[in-house]
C-alpha cells in the first residue's frame, strides 16, 4: 500500500472509533493517526519480508520438484513462517 493509502485507512479507523464513543482519546488526533501509520507501515513492511522470504523458499522447493504448486507452496510457506513469528497474516 502507499503510504497516503495507509494514512487514509489509519484517519478513517481512528475517527471512526471516536465517532461512535469506542474510544476516547487522551491526545490529538494527528497524533493517534500517526501511531496507527507507523503500526500499519511495520505490519506491511514486515508481510512483504515474510513474502520474499516465502518465494525465495518456493522457488527452491519448485526447482526440486517442478511438479509442485508455486503458489500454492508459497502461501504454506508464508503462512509457517508468520506462525512461528507469532505474525498474523
Amino acid at each position: 500500500m502507499r503510504e497516503s493509502e495507509i494514512d487514509a485507512l489509519a484517519r478513517h479507523l481512528v475517527e471512526g472509533l471516536i465517532n461512535r464513543g469506542l474510544i476516547k482519546p487522551k491526545a490529538e488526533i494527528d497524533a493517534l493517526v500517526s501511531c496507527v501509520v507507523e503500526m500499519m507501515s511495520a505490519h506491511f513492511e514486515e508481510d512483504g519480508r515474510l513474502e520474499d522470504e516465502a518465494e525465495r523458499l518456493a522457488e527452491q522447493e519448485v526447482r526440486k520438484d517442478p511438479s509442485l504448486d508455486r503458489s500454492r507452496l508459497r502461501t504454506l510457506i508464508k503462512q509457517r513462517l508468520a506462525q512461528k513469528k507469532g505474525f498474523p497474516l
